[in-house]
């Protein structure tokens, strides 16, 4: 197996101005486009959080781009870390707020 067939789930913090600015709606639509599984919703504190799990070379083009994000955003920093013992994930949504 190569190293970029290999299977990723990773859990990201995107902080910045990532609400109000269609950031999960650019999310779904980028990771769709990857064929990237999990979801996105935004935290309380102003945050938003992702899950983004699959092909390795995917998931870290969309962390790559996640650092854009849509024209209105502006983000300050992504906190990464991946997941141990991921859950089986198909297709990808759009979470409530929590």
């Amino acid at each position: 197996m190569t190293e970029n067939a290999r299977t990723i789930c990773l859990h990201a913090r995107i902080r910045g101005r990532v609400q109000g600015v269609w950031y999960r709606a650019w999310m779904e639509k980028a990771a769709q486009s990857l064929d990237v599984s999990g979801w996105v919703r935004n935290r309380r504190d102003g945050s938003v959080e992702a899950l983004l799990c699959g092909r390795e070379d995917a998931v870290r083009r969309l962390i790559e781009l996640a650092h854009d994000g849509p024209p209105a955003a502006r983000v300050e920093s992504i906190d990464v870390e991946e997941v141990a013992d991921p859950p089986g994930m198909s297709g990808f949504e759009i979470r409530p707020t929590v």
